[in-house]
């Protein structure tokens, strides 16, 4: 029992090291493509200039 216990408590290590380097490219993705849509709509005018780049106008 306790080495079924034992096994079980390392494959949970490894599915929470996966999950948070996951996690991490995930959030790394996320940036990239939120910069990238802030400069589609800059482009486009959706963006008021001097303003913060993650407020973006929702006037249509």
């Amino acid at each position: 029992m306790f080495l079924h216990l034992e096994k079980q408590s390392e494959l949970l290590k490894e599915a929470k090291i996966s999950m948070s380097e996951e996690l991490h490219q995930l959030k790394v993705e996320e940036e990239m493509l939120m910069r990238k849509f802030y400069e589609i709509m800059s482009a486009h005018g959706k963006v008021k200039k001097n303003e913060d780049p993650s407020k973006v106008s929702d006037d249509g």
